[in-house]
């Protein structure tokens, strides 16, 4: 906080409320005064917090929502991201480097290979040089990170405005320049992205400057993945010399078979009179895409020279230009982005930048900044755990980040990134989606269009298996929603079902949601029937028992991989055919009474002597040390909420623990949300906060950004599904709010963590109105949950 500005101080006109600038009048103003002196200051004290509120841009930013590297991180740094939901790039130290970059459902179909995502030419990159040195030529990117190199080094995320600033002096044997780069991809004009370098030299002399395109060359090794078994995949990674494990301090275990799609340059201009680059491209056997690049001079500079490089792997504007010590030189770098089906081709793009360029970066800055602040109004703020906050702040800015809004494209495991292949997974609807379902609806419903979208393809592979219905994959393509699973697991793509019963308990949710009936009959509707007819199918009845049960499944426990009656899956494919019932009757159409009649008898497994539900038939030894332990949490998640009385509920969780807290595997951050909700239907708030703070404590939160990674070792970062849980943890673990019929519905009671003083979440959207809800302690110490009008609705 700006420890000058006097209204920040002030104390609140009344409890719980903080104004939109931190000011409030107070009696202090006035004190044993006359009236015209307590006018006076009044005046003068509006006068002054408005021209603090004038000037909020450039104001301190709330510090939870800064993340800072400095030169201690240089060994250990672990990238972020800068997206918008369509197009995310990586980072890295210098902050002008060539990085990889992504667009949103952008995939490599190499013949025998599963579809990934295939890499566009890097745009983030500048390169500096100061000139021959009594040392030689060297380039700022291919310098070592020394800190006597990059002294006063400093690299900012800031999530309150998706901006990254680093600043240094770089030393150059001698000749040194004061360097500051910002970089955004913008969240107001999603098809740019910008940085503007600023260098101060030290010196009078010439300096050379050069802004690409990195044109990746094609990855080697590839392999066949499509086909490949597991010891034939193990072999062709060893063959190649490489090894399935992490890399400190960012690269993954699975990087050799996560690595990146191609992208093919079709066509390349350059012109170096107006400073533009452009080209065509088109990712293997894939879509089409374009890129173009236009370049800002500082005010006044003219270069000595400037021309077009090409080369196999760089496509660039080079200038020289003569500069004079202690002059700040401001260069600005605009880029377009687009892919078939969105947007235009290199002429199109090409126009953007030119656009842009000639608006200016504060221009496109300040615009960006404002629509994360709009984003910002729905927000999960934490009083008393600046930490947890900061937590908070990391994972939704990753989330909205990496899911476009107003689309039908998903969310991968990993956001805009290679890891798991950028393949969309039930993390999509039973993650990632709830989470932002309240606060982000129009990104939430992305996802669950993507299903109706990608109803077609589901449906096909149903009638290929001999299927009702429709049969979504356990590995979907993000533009076809075609099954990708890697053939050394296709077990999973058979067996791991329950995903079909997750989809179509997201499209209910969106329902209960958004109220939309119109949405509901051309979009969910279809999909929650087919999955419903599916079900139908896929179950089996036993005459023996007089029961329907679910046989050759994968747990969600995945080490048990030939299972029948799982647990998790029989209870969701059960509420998937009553919600089916349910649509019908809103909708006014005639359900198949096959759906009621499966449902009612569905088997779930339960041990009734020890009176708690099991992970999987009885038949099925529970002795694996697995990294799930067991899977019964889940059955507590909030869009499946299985009811159940309070006895039963406390020992499945009892039941539960033994395996999960005994593993000796390493913790995964996919499980602790479902612990800490269930906990928290307990109404055990020490649990459900030890839970929820082993998400900072388990090393899964990698530094300097809070880059969360799926577990402490393994390094498969931007792990979007985890940051989905630690946010449903919140939104309706400590809430105790479900989304049901009747609206938000306070189905537990509410907690807080003890070290916290109150949690709101601001702006959540509910059938075309907005709330603040609040959870707090009243005077006598009791957990209370308030909700009112939000407080920025018009």
């Amino acid at each position: 906080m700006n420890a000058n500005n006097p209204c920040r101080s002030a104390p609140c006109a009344r409890p719980g409320w903080r104004s939109r600038t931190g000011c409030a009048p107070t009696g202090r103003l006035f004190g044993s005064r006359s009236s015209l002196e307590g006018l006076t200051l009044w005046l003068l004290w509006l006068l002054a917090c408005a021209a603090l509120a004038l000037s909020a841009p450039a104001a301190a930013t709330d510090p939870s929502f800064l993340l800072t590297a400095t030169a201690r991180d240089f060994q250990s740094y672990f990238p972020t991201q800068l997206g918008n939901g369509y197009v995310a790039t990586l980072s890295a130290p210098r902050g002008t480097e060539d990085n990889l970059a992504y667009m949103v459902a952008f995939m490599d179909y190499a013949k025998g290979d599963i579809a990934r995502p295939a890499a566009v030419p890097g745009f983030s990159g500048i390169d500096y040089s100061t000139g021959h040195s009594p040392a030689g030529h060297f380039w700022l990117n291919q310098v070592a990170l020394d800190p006597a190199v990059f002294q006063d080094y400093r690299q900012v995320l800031d999530l309150h405005e998706g901006t990254l600033t680093t600043r240094y002096r770089y030393d150059d044997h001698g000749r040194a320049t004061r360097i500051e780069v910002v970089s955004l991809v913008s969240q107001a004009s999603p098809h740019l992205a910008a940085t503007q370098l600023s260098i101060t030299p030290e010196f009078d002399g010439e300096v050379e400057l050069s802004f690409p395109l990195a044109l990746w060359a094609p990855h080697q090794p590839r392999f066949a993945l499509a086909r490949l078994t597991g010891e034939q995949m193990q072999e062709a990674v060893a063959a190649s010399n490489l090894k399935l494990q992490a890399v400190p301090p960012a690269t993954p275990d699975r990087a050799p078979l996560w690595y990146h799609g191609d992208t093919h340059l079709l066509a390349a201009h350059g012109d170096a009179s107006a400073l533009t680059l452009s080209l065509d491209g088109r990712a293997e056997q894939g879509l089409a895409m374009a890129e173009a690049v236009a370049v800002a001079l500082p005010q006044g500079l003219v270069p000595g020279e400037a021309r077009v490089y090409r080369s196999p792997w760089r496509l660039s504007i080079e200038l020289k230009a003569k500069v004079r010590k202690g002059h700040t030189y401001v260069f600005g770098k605009f880029v377009a982005l687009s892919r078939e089906g969105w947007g235009g081709d290199a002429k199109a793009d090409l126009a953007l930048v030119r656009q842009a360029r000639e608006d200016g970066f504060a221009h496109l800055r300040e615009a960006h900044v404002a629509a994360w602040h709009d984003l910002w109004r729905s927000d999960i703020r934490i009083e008393g755990d600046p930490e947890a906050q900061r937590m908070v702040h990391s994972d939704l800015y990753y989330l909205l980040s990496n899911v476009s809004p107003g689309t039908a494209w998903p969310s991968g495991a990993c956001g805009l990134t290679p890891g798991y292949a950028g393949h969309v997974f039930w993390d999509n609807d039973t993650w990632v989606f709830p989470a932002l379902l309240l606060l982000h609806p129009q990104r939430a419903r992305s996802l669950v269009d993507f299903r109706s979208r990608t109803l077609p393809a589901a449906q096909a592979r149903a009638q290929e298996r001999g299927l009702r219905g429709a049969m979504y994959p356990w590995e979907s393509d993000p533009q076809y929603g075609t099954e990708q699973t890697p053939h050394f697991a296709h077990v999973l793509g058979e067996r791991e079902i329950h995903v079909n019963a997750d989809v179509a308990i997201a499209q209910w949710q969106y329902w209960l949601a958004s109220g939309d009936e119109e949405w509901l009959r051309s979009h969910g509707w279809p999909v929650i029937r087919a999955v419903a007819d599916f079900w139908v199918s896929r179950a089996s009845w036993i005459p023996a028992r007089k029961r329907y049960e679910i046989l050759h499944v994968t747990s969600v426990d995945e080490d048990y991989n030939d299972v029948p009656n799982d647990t998790f899956t029989n209870v969701s494919a059960r509420k998937a055919l009553q919600l089916a019932t349910q649509a019908a009757a809103v909708l006014g159409e005639r359900p198949d009474p096959r759906w009621t009649e499966v449902a009612g008898k569905l088997y779930i497994p339960f041990d009734a002597k020890a009176g708690h539900h099991l992970d999987f038939d009885p038949s099925v030894p529970h002795d694996i040390d697995s990294w799930g332990g067991s899977s019964l949490p889940m059955l507590a998640y909030p869009s499946l909420d299985l009811p159940m009385d309070a006895g039963v509920r406390r020992r499945d969780y009892d039941y539960a623990m033994a395996p999960i807290t005994q593993s000796h595997r390493d913790p995964n951050s996919m499980g602790l949300a479902p612990m800490a909700i269930y906990a928290a239907t307990l109404g055990d708030a020490a649990a459900a906060n030890a839970w929820f703070q082993r998400n900072r404590h388990a090393g899964v939160m990698q530094p300097p950004f809070n880059v969360r990674t799926e577990t402490p070792n393994n390094n498969t970062g931007y792990f979007v599904t985890a940051a989905g849980g630690l946010l449903q943890t919140i939104e309706y673990g400590f809430t105790g709010l479900r989304l049901q019929p009747g609206g938000l519905v306070e189905a537990y009671p509410p907690l807080l963590p003890p070290t916290w003083h109150a949690f709101t979440l601001t702006h959540v959207a509910l059938r075309g109105a907005y709330y603040d809800i609040t959870v707090s302690r009243d005077r006598t110490g009791r957990v209370v949950l308030t909700r009112r009008p939000a407080e920025d609705t018009p």
